[in-house]
């Protein structure tokens, strides 16, 4: 491995013939509600997600993940899948109402053998289990009683924790508390675009901080009770935030997102401490009293990897107040706000190519987010657990030459390798998303996966980009 800037490579970040590390892992990643279907069988309970999209208007066609890609009841194909693409690891969610239908109580024993079937699926197969606690399915029992706003969420999700340590603390080889927070806390109690659909500012505060309150017990919780020596992680989407001009009002602005998106979490995960710059910014909305003494200590837990997802970049500035605000900061608007207390950033539309989401193809984000986090965490090793784009694909011939996602993840793993080069302990990469699935709010209206569904007959059919993953995962090397 070379230190220090790269000396070549392509500005386009369209490189070829480029070798990751023998160690570097190629894998896949899904979430629980988004492919397995079944949601009335086998004990399982009613999450935020299924009340969400059974709530007409907040899903686009009124679409639901009762069935979603049937991953339930077809586990072997879908193991036999991953194997012939040849993946070294697969990060899986579990649905936390399979486990505890209204998420306290004992477990759910069929919940327990789906997923333990899976894992030793997985296993039989060579592929390393990475295991996500929370991909936003709340029980919704809990969430009556408060959801994230309330300490007690917390406290249960700890002992949600310790029943899964203690049925597959043997064979997990990552445990992921957490996937993207911040999308649980401010666009499910901020903004109102994902479940459960709240629109107040002080709840998505109070929810920030009872998930990284959840973070750290679940942690302790499995560092009780695994008997295989798991790495743990937690999956954040951090936010690169750039500044539509250098005046310090817009270096301000980025400040302030920043604290919100970014610093919120990785301050007390990683340091033990929130930013004073975030209590300031928000004590309009709340004198966080709502955070306890030991909370910290409790949140503070270390880390074998930091799990990043990164798919697009943001343009701020400080909204000169002539004229319409500009609110295009990448998630679907229904009125509310995921961005508390930042009423004066106003997030600014950037130049394209877009994917089908909307947002802005920009690799060298990625590697300027890399290489930020490794000059804030020296020593933090890190993995790249979601990365990918949605587009239009189109079906020719029973094929689908999906070009421009190659494309997309050729120089997004371009922009890794850099990372890599210049000294950041990257351990793998995780594309996103194994097949197409339920897009939370946009329903199956958009296609990530690089194996396609046909949501008439569930058949799987590997695209163009699966073929080219899977040369790449069998080869630690960048196809040309």
């Amino acid at each position: 491995m070379t230190h220090g800037k790269p000396d070549t490579g392509n500005a386009d970040y369209r490189d070829g013939g480029l070798e990751f590390p023998a160690s570097f892992i190629f894998g896949s990643a899904t979430a629980s509600y988004q492919i397995e279907g079944a949601v009335n069988e086998d004990g399982r309970g009613p999450s935020i997600w299924d009340t969400f999209s059974h709530t007409p208007g907040l899903v686009v066609d009124g679409d639901t993940g009762d069935v979603a890609d049937d991953h339930y009841h077809r586990l072997e194909e879908d193991l036999d899948l991953m194997k012939s693409l040849n993946l070294q690891a697969y990060r899986f969610s579990i649905a936390w109402p399979r486990i505890q239908p209204t998420g306290r109580g004992p477990a759910n024993q069929a919940g327990l053998d789906f997923y333990s079937r899976l894992i030793d699926g997985l296993i039989a197969r060579g592929i390393r289990p990475v295991a996500t606690l929370y991909h936003w399915d709340l029980p919704q029992a809990l969430e009556d009683e408060g959801g994230w706003r309330v300490r007690s969420t917390a406290e249960a999700f700890g002992d949600y924790a310790r029943i899964v340590g203690e049925a597959f603390g043997d064979r997990i080889h990552t445990w992921t508390t957490l996937n993207e927070p911040w999308c649980s806390a401010y666009l499910g109690y901020g903004s109102g675009a994902h479940a459960p659909g709240v629109t107040d500012p002080e709840s998505a505060l109070r929810a920030v901080h009872h998930l990284n309150l959840a973070h750290g017990l679940a942690i302790m919780a499995i560092r009780e009770v695994a008997s295989n020596d798991p790495q743990f992680s937690v999956t954040l989407n951090l936010h690169v935030v750039r500044p539509a001009t250098d005046s310090a009002e817009d270096a301000d602005a980025v400040r302030q997102i920043e604290a919100l998106g970014n610093r919120a979490f990785t301050g007390p995960m990683l340091l033990g401490a929130y930013p004073a710059d975030l209590f300031e910014d928000t004590k309009a909305i709340t004198d966080w009293s709502f955070v306890f003494s030991n909370d910290l200590h409790i949140i503070n837990q270390p880390l074998d990897v930091l799990g990043v997802n990164y798919y697009s970049t943001n343009l701020v500035r400080v909204w000169p107040g002539d004229g319409p605000k500009q609110n295009a900061d990448g998630h679907k608007d229904v009125g509310g706000s995921p961005w508390p207390g930042a009423g004066r950033v106003e997030f600014l539309a950037q130049p394209g190519p877009y994917t089908e989401m909307g947002w802005n193809i920009e690799p060298s984000g990625l590697e300027e987010l890399l290489l930020s986090l490794h000059g804030q965490f020296p020593g933090q090793p890190m993995m790249i657990t979601e990365n990918g784009a949605a587009f239009d694909d189109v079906v020719e011939d029973g094929a689908i030459h999906d070009v421009d996602r190659i494309d997309y993840l050729r120089r997004h793993l371009t922009a890794a390798h850099r990372a890599v080069q210049q000294g950041v302990d990257l351990r793998g990469y995780f594309v996103w998303s194994l097949m197409d699935n339920f897009e939370w709010s946009y329903g199956y209206s958009k296609r990530f996966g690089i194996v396609r569904v046909d949501y008439d007959t569930l058949v799987r059919t590997k695209k163009d980009s699966a073929l080219w993953y899977a040369e790449l995962a069998a080869s630690n090397r960048l196809p040309d």
